[in-house]
């Protein structure tokens, strides 16, 4: 009963440090990012929530990628702390055996483990691709932010907008628009035989969606080449017809484990080829590779991480010693976990390569837990 209380004490301060860690590197990442995002608002024309809305799905991704980081600096910084206060010396002497901390550290890694494979495999994907699909979907809040005085503004998808100039009231002067889609098509009279249309007007203004332009004219070419002109005393385009130049489509990290997996393994696959582009060509084989093995093969290198944290469980006479050997391992921890970054991005290169990289912790780690056994067992019999 007193042995479970004990763990029961390790696994809640951990706890406490593992969350206190991944909540404050997460929010600083995610403040960065969230500023890279208000492009959304200005550039785009995109309301405040869905900019909100699009910030907080992309929130998970960033959790994803510091569980590892924040699992080696709070089990280190667990340890320590023990160390500190002498907690661990009282264990020692009242008979805990140090491997059975070791196999409880390695217990809690393998819940990390599977808490990174949930966010990473099933979380993420599907919240980065419903961040995507709320940019596909929502409605513009207004293009007034976009159109900038003296600027051309090419936000949307074939339309150049310009303007001389704009007034307090957000009212423009001097409008000329390129259209290279027909996307206003419905203002011409032969519309399915007009291209290139290019609008000009005195004034315009927003009003209620659609953008109301006075005194102008109104220029197409047929499927002839002929130019026809259409002078209009005010007229009016639905802003609903824009497109966002912003990528709508699902890239590899937006998509579902399980339908990369599918399209690497199937020839053919209709569903995923409509989402995303060549798919399964030969070109993105070694990407979705590298994607795949980093939400299942980079949590596998967490329990490594805490294997070799282990180590600082270990007595050491002098105090020099001792505090250098708390960087040592923190700083190797840090290197396994980088090094796993780096091969994951060479992993689709080949299939050894992918062999490789879920090999090296499942052979590191039943190696490190004998050196910790043979070690812990020699400084007991000391």
């Amino acid at each position: 009963m007193f042995k479970n209380k004990i763990y029961k004490y390790f696994f809640i301060e951990f706890t406490k440090s593992f969350l206190t860690i991944l909540f404050a590197l997460s929010a600083i990442a995610w403040t960065v990012r969230a500023v890279s995002f208000l492009d959304l608002i200005v550039e785009n024309g995109h309301s405040i929530i869905t900019y909100l809305q699009f910030s907080i799905l992309n929130l998970t991704n960033i959790i994803t990628k510091f569980v590892p980081l924040s699992f080696l600096l709070s089990l280190v910084l667990t340890i320590i702390k023990f160390e500190k206060q002498n907690e661990l010396i009282i264990l020692w002497t009242s008979g805990l055996n140090k491997m059975k901390l070791v196999n409880l550290f390695f217990l809690i890694s393998l819940l990390v483990l599977v808490f990174q494979l949930f966010f990473a495999a099933i979380i993420t994907p599907t919240s980065l691709n419903k961040s995507r699909s709320l940019i596909r979907t929502s409605d513009f809040n207004s293009i007034s932010t976009i159109i900038k005085s003296n600027d051309f503004s090419d936000s949307f998808k074939n339309i150049t907008f310009y303007t001389e100039k704009k007034n307090s009231l957000n009212e423009m002067e001097n409008i000329f628009i390129r259209d290279e889609n027909n996307t206003f098509k419905n203002i011409i009279s032969n519309e399915e035989d007009s291209s290139n249309t290019t609008i000009i007007a005195e004034k315009g203004y927003i009003d209620n969606k659609k953008l109301l332009l006075i005194n102008g004219l109104i220029q197409s070419q047929d499927k002839f080449g002929k130019i026809n002109n259409i002078n209009f005393t005010k007229t009016e385009l639905s802003i609903d017809s824009l497109k966002p130049r912003t990528i709508t489509k699902p890239k590899l990290q937006e998509t579902t484990t399980f339908a990369l997996i599918d399209c690497f393994f199937k020839n053919e696959n209709i569903l995923l080829s409509k989402i995303l582009d060549n798919c399964p060509s030969k070109k993105l084989n070694k990407d979705i590779i590298s994607t795949v093995l980093r939400r299942l093969g980079m949590p596998l290198y967490i329990p490594l991480v805490a294997l070799i944290c282990c180590f600082l469980l270990i007595s050491t006479k002098k105090k020099k010693y001792k505090f250098a050997q708390n960087y040592i391992y923190f700083f190797l921890g840090f290197v396994v976990l980088v090094c796993a970054e780096i091969l994951v991005r060479y992993s689709g290169f080949s299939k050894l390569n992918s062999i490789l990289y879920f090999s090296i912790p499942l052979f590191f780690m039943p190696v490190i837990y004998f050196i910790l056994l043979k070690k812990l067992n020699h400084e007991k019999k000391i």
